[in-house]
Parts: C-alpha cells; structure tokens; sequence
C-alpha cells in the first residue's frame, strides 16, 4: 500500500468516545439501493424531503452559536424561542421524523464507522440510516452504514444491551472530512486538558 493510501487510511480510522446527537433506524434494502442509486447519478443523499426538520434544526443552531461571540442575551432569548417553537411542532406533528429520534448518545466514532448501544438487537448486515450532529458545532452528517457486530450486555438492573458496530457503506466524502476533522479537534482538546489538569 503506497505511503499516502495509509495515511489517508490512518486519519479515517482515527476513532474516539464521544457524545453526539444520534437518531438511527434500520432501512429496507430498496430504501437504501433507491438512495444509494441517486447518490450515483449526482444527487446528494441530503436531498430527501424528511430531513428538513433536521436541517432547519442544525442551521438554527449553527446561526445561534454565532450569535452568542457577539450578543449572549440576545441568543439566549432566541435560543428560548427556537426551543419552543420545536415544542409545538412535535405536538402538532403525528408523524415520527429522524428530529424526533435525536437523542444525545455515547457513541464510538471514526470516518469509517460508529458503534453505539441500542435496547433493540440488529442483525449482521442490516443497514442502518444514520443521523449525527456533532458538537458543539452542530455539524450534521446523513450516513448509512452496515452492521458489522453485536454484543449483548447486561445493564445494571438485568436489562439487555447491544452494542451495535456498524461500518459506513454510504457516507459522501465531504461528511468523512467533517468527522475526520471532528475527531482530531475532539482530541486535540482532550490532550490539552489532560496537560493543563497535570500542571
């Protein structure tokens, strides 16, 4: 393998512990070839009519975070807002959307896969829609992603718990550099702390 192949390979694989917002839902293989196959002829995997709630939801935080170097009160108060307004339209709303499933989670995370706990067992092989917003950016990544493994656990009261690992199948490169990124930040800061916590 040529010197630059491993590097690229080195920095995808770089992975870390991480806490995320994170909705995932196994897809039928037709949903998954349908999007897969417009991916192919030039459409984004983004450009599906159920994420613009997610979307909205990431460009509001994002426009937020810059807001806040500027004006705290100010976007604090429309902070307040834009949570209440999500309030309503999750009452309003009948239909469960990936917004609705956004959960803050403790996931394992690189640019070739994540793996995360789930009350739910998977099978190998099944294919997972993957929504990630990572903090405190709020930088979202849409993805699919295959099952690779599961291990069955126990909580502290008995109940089960899989840890599912999942390897990308679909994920644009754009999205990979984003994490890849993510991650080498997300350390470096861990880095940082752990020397300034030695001092």
């Amino acid at each position: 393998m040529a010197k630059n192949q491993k590097s690229v390979n080195h920095r995808q694989s770089v992975r870390i512990n991480e806490r995320v917002l994170l909705s995932h839902a196994p897809v039928s293989p037709a949903r998954y070839k349908a999007i897969a196959d417009s991916y192919v002829k030039g459409i984004p995997p983004y450009n599906q009519e159920e994420l613009i709630d997610v979307q909205m939801y990431v460009g509001a935080q994002n426009a937020l975070n810059r807001l806040r170097d500027r004006d705290k009160d100010l976007a604090a108060f429309l902070q307040h807002l834009d949570t209440k307004v999500n309030l309503i339209l999750k009452k309003m709303g009948s239909e469960d959307s990936p917004f609705d499933r956004l959960k803050f989670q403790e996931v394992n995370l690189s640019g070739t896969g994540i793996a995360f706990s789930s009350s739910k067992p998977m099978k190998e092989d099944e294919v997972v829609e993957f929504h990630v917003i990572l903090l405190p950016e709020y930088t979202y990544v849409y993805c699919f992603g295959k099952v690779a493994n599961v291990i069955e656990d126990k909580r502290s009261d008995g109940t089960p718990v899989y840890r599912i690992g999942t390897k990308f199948i679909l994920l644009m490169e754009e999205d990979q550099e984003k994490l890849v990124q993510h991650n080498f930040k997300q350390q470096s800061l861990h880095l940082r702390n752990r020397r300034r916590d030695k001092r």
